[in-house]
């Protein structure tokens, strides 16, 4: 700890380290020490010596979480309870703790990227859902102030394949490229998704089977979202669609166009909320068009008409791309 703490340059005189699981000495020392901040790493292993029960339990947790917030709002000290996690990602032990605290937060990252994201997941003082996007450094976390130019391929022309999202995290816009792979089978076709949701994945391999006569029953279909981001509102469907289609025929879609839009089982492509976010932050990097579905009256009213190609279905939209809008 020492050494990563000289390696970030911090003044490890301002950090006071306490190796202690007794719930009732950690806040003797508090009360003594009167700290800014209180880091608990991690509250799965405190333990109240009147309770018969083990650390980590229910009882423990509910406890442990519930004297620590007491304290914290009575002498005003900020306290960070880390927590364990699942395979799966979800808070490990009993879900009380979320409810005791007033801010739930995931620390995020693909092992094989230095990008990291904080998100909100509760907010008892702000808006949930929001992110924030950071890179790991030598010297430690940095802020990315335009995290829609890490998740892009720019300067160059995309191969087929490659489509950009217009995507909302929180309130935040961001342009992410996704990716497709559409490869002959050998045997039973692949479905495989990297950073979205593989029972939507089917639903719009029928759709485009449907509405498009695209027979991909004999086709391995890989997608990724790159960045290690992990997509999951319904506005992506139009681009993982038209990333789908470009590996399959071929027909690379223009670097300068930006794509989003629910798609449902008619093969309609129904509005989604942020229009005019999406559209303005594709309008600051630069982007040349943006196919959507249409956008209400005040969303048309804050952005460049002029970048806007509205269309109702899949089909419609994969003919603007074929012709590069």
């Amino acid at each position: 700890m020492a050494a990563r703490g000289e390696r970030l340059g911090l003044d490890l005189a301002l950090i006071e380290m306490l190796a202690e699981t007794s719930l009732s000495a950690i806040l003797s020392e508090i009360q003594a020490s009167q700290p800014h901040v209180v880091i608990i790493d991690s509250i799965q292993t405190l333990f109240n010596e009147e309770l018969s029960s083990a650390p980590g339990s229910v009882v423990q947790v509910r406890e442990c979480a519930a004297a620590l917030t007491r304290l914290a709002k009575l002498t005003g000290t900020a306290m960070i309870l880390v927590g364990h996690v699942t395979k799966e990602g979800a808070i490990a032990g009993p879900r009380v703790l979320e409810h005791l605290v007033d801010t739930v937060i995931y620390f995020e990252g693909e092992a094989g990227s230095n990008l990291r994201i904080i998100r909100a997941l509760k907010n008892r003082f702000g808006a949930a859902n929001e992110i924030g996007v950071f890179a790991m450094l030598e010297d430690g976390l940095r802020g990315v102030s335009n995290p829609s130019a890490m998740f892009l391929q720019r300067g160059e022309a995309l191969a087929p394949g490659n489509a950009v999202f217009a995507a909302i995290e929180g309130s935040r816009p961001m342009l992410v490229q996704v990716q497709a792979l559409v490869d002959r089978a050998a045997g039973n076709p692949r479905r495989v998704c990297t950073g979205f949701d593989a029972q939507r994945l089917a639903m719009l391999l029928a759709v485009m089977n449907r509405h498009l006569g695209s027979e991909l029953g004999g086709f391995d279909v890989f997608v990724n979202v790159v960045g290690g981001l992990r997509v999951t509102e319904p506005a992506a469907d139009l681009a993982i669609v038209a990333a789908i289609w470009s590996s399959l025929s071929g027909i690379a879609i223009s670097a300068d166009i930006a794509i989003f839009g629910e798609i449902g089982l008619g093969g309609e492509v129904r509005p989604v909320v942020g229009s005019a976010l999406r559209v303005a932050e594709a309008d600051k990097l630069g982007f040349a068009s943006v196919v959507s579905p249409p956008v209400n009256r005040q969303a048309r009213g804050r952005v460049d008409e002029d970048l806007l190609h509205h269309v109702v279905r899949v089909d419609a939209a994969i003919e603007r791309l074929r012709n590069g809008v």
